[in-house]
């Protein structure tokens, strides 16, 4: 009688059922999925495995790809995003080139035409994989059924191994019913790819260890790749046995609590000016799982233009690539990061540097008009902090101004809590996000916190919501306005409305385009979230006054299903501290 093994090694199945006896192989439970004429038999094979595998269906295709991010953001685990040929596979292109920005490992497959008509224009085809060749890790094409088990086992070790990032795979019909006898042991091909995660020397961590010990104004800047590496409590103990202050790019936070005592919180264009401020004056910069983006460095030339610069990635490329780096160390962070605490001492004097750092932070707290008896967007989001700090809390963003506030005034104290579309900057990416989050983590409290501009682009993710039963949270701070793009035509444009406003064009705002108010409002509000999220079955209320906030929080905390909490703000105030882009830290706009 045959063994288990042999049976299963034999196994004949389709091209479909292939790919998704795949999926739960690799650990996948739930997967976003949107059918169409070219995936269809993937989706039959789907409900196969209902038991196993949750197949939850979006509004929208970016939906899909941004809630699969969403759960493998807050997990480090990869997760799946499907859509079929045509424009189903375009609409996932976004949120593909999105994760490959962010390092983020995410399986996108697509359907695709039959083999037979590839190339002859036919329906609902697109070259997916031509299309998306410079914004994935690795992509396939899969013509023979008999490749399909061999493709999702490379695809799962390439989005997950080295620095993560997104596969697509692209799946003909034909392969998809075509059926073979399965290799489930199939070895992987994948020549030029290296499979060995690099590791520091022991040499570059006594190097390290010196740099540190013998330098006087030491600042450590961590970013996203600690987080991938899941680096959070290595980064810690060297925090603990160093006593350097630390500062975090907005893919980093949490990485260190915001509330902690050597916290410079973010750095950046519109990061903390004391973070801004120590960067420019230490004399060793500690990078790590960084990638010196321009939304940090600003000028580059100028940026830490005094110190000596220890660079750690896992990505070869990025050592060197923007900033010259007298260290520069190829690595997985995390065993950078244990093997330097295992020898690191700390600096032999940096008291006066760190009391100097925390006199910055007196001095330029992140601050707002306290005293105005509306709503301002860092009051709304600091009183959302302050009443879930205690609850195990997931903060989603849009892009723009309240991506940047959520930065600045929510206290995050753990890595994987705080998901923000930083590469791309991906206007749409909350709503969609916090649904995967949800799905990920069912008994925590997932908030969106986003922009009526920004929540506007998924907002039919709301009816996913309310049919899959996740209850995510959403506060929209409502300023009629893309409100980003009113504070640059606001500081470089004389302030001149170009296509800004968001409400009827036979309406005007508070005093016409030219107000100088920063709490003006606009006189009539468009549209009517509320009725809108009630119709499409969420909880929703709004809330004007000061002084109803905290209650109209505490409805939305503890509404048994999705909400949405619309809240009146003001479209001049503006995101501050702010560094021009492409200028220096002597160029800092502060008020």
């Amino acid at each position: 009688m045959a063994s288990a093994e042999t049976k299963r090694a034999t196994e004949v199945m389709t091209g479909a059922d292939i790919l998704v006896k795949s999926l739960v192989d690799h650990g996948v439970e739930v997967i976003f999925a949107y059918p169409g004429g070219c995936s269809m038999p993937m989706h039959q094979s789907l409900t196969k495995y209902g038991e196993n595998l949750r197949t939850i269906l979006p509004r929208h295709e970016q939906g899909g790809g941004f809630a699969a991010q969403g759960m493998a953001r807050s997990t480090g685990k990869p997760a799946v995003a499907m859509a079929t040929s045509g424009p189903g596979a375009t609409n996932l292109v976004t949120a593909i080139a999105d994760a490959k920005l962010d390092s983020i490992p995410l399986i996108a497959i697509t359907g695709q035409v039959p083999t037979k008509v590839i190339g002859t224009d036919a329906f609902q085809e697109t070259p997916i994989v031509e299309v998306c060749r410079s914004i994935t890790k690795q992509h396939y094409l899969v013509t023979r059924v008999e490749d399909v088990a061999r493709v999702m086992k490379e695809a799962f070790h390439v989005a997950t191994t080295g620095r993560p990032g997104p596969v697509l795979v692209d799946m003909p019909k034909d392969v998809q019913l075509d059926s073979c006898e399965v290799d489930w042991d199939v070895a992987m091909y994948l020549p030029g790819y290296r499979l060995k995660t690099p590791h520091a020397q022991p040499e570059q961590i006594r190097q390290i260890a010196a740099a540190i010990k013998h330098s006087r104004r030491p600042i450590i800047y961590c970013g996203g790749g600690v987080i991938g590496a899941d680096g959070s409590q290595a980064l810690r103990e060297l925090v603990e046995k160093t006593g350097i202050p630390t500062t975090m790019t907005v893919m980093g936070l949490g990485l260190y609590p915001n509330d902690g005592p050597l916290s410079l919180d973010m750095l950046g264009m519109h990061g903390s000016a004391y973070a801004n401020f120590a960067v420019k004056d230490c004399d060793l910069l500690i990078a790590l799982g960084v990638r010196f983006d321009d939304r940090v460095t600003g000028k580059l030339e100028a940026f830490a233009k005094n110190a000596k610069i220890i660079h750690v990635d896992i990505d070869a490329s990025e050592l060197n690539k923007n900033k010259v780096a007298h260290i520069p160390v190829c690595s997985d962070v995390r065993f950078a990061l244990d093997e330097l605490n295992k020898i690191v001492e700390p600096p032999e004097d940096i008291s006066d540097w760190v009391k100097h750092c925390q006199e910055l932070k007196k001095k330029h707290p992140f601050s707002y008009d306290e005293t105005f008896d509306g709503i301002l967007q860092q009051h709304a989001i600091r009183e959302l902090s302050n009443l879930t700090q205690d609850r195990d809390t997931f903060i989603t963003v849009g892009v723009g101004q309240h991506q940047m506030w959520a930065a600045q005034f929510y206290n995050f104290r753990h890595p994987r809590r705080w998901l923000s579309s930083s590469g791309l900057g991906t206007m749409g990416f909350g709503l969609p996000a916090a649904m995967g989050v949800q799905a990920a983590h069912p008994d925590a409290l997932v908030v969106d916190i986003d922009g009526d501009g920004s929540f506007q682009m998924n907002i039919q993710e709301l009816a996913t919501l309310h049919c899959e039963k996740l209850p995510v949270k959403v506060l929209l701070l409502n300023n009629q306005h893309l409100g980003m793009v009113v504070q640059w035509e606001d500081r470089f444009m004389e302030s001149n409305r170009a296509h800004t406003y968001l409400g009827p064009i036979d309406h005007e705002e508070a005093s016409g385009p030219g107000v100088t108010d920063s709490h003006a409002y606009v006189v009539e509000r468009y549209p009517d979230f509320v009725q809108i999220a009630k119709g499409f079955g969420c909880g929703a209320s709004t809330v004007s006054k000061k002084s109803d906030l905290r209650s109209a929080l505490e409805e939305m905390i503890q509404y048994p299903g999705p909400f949405v909490l619309d809240v009146s703000v003001p479209y001049q105030e503006h995101v501050l501290p702010m560094i021009p882009s492409g200028l220096t830290v002597d160029d800092m706009i502060l008020e």
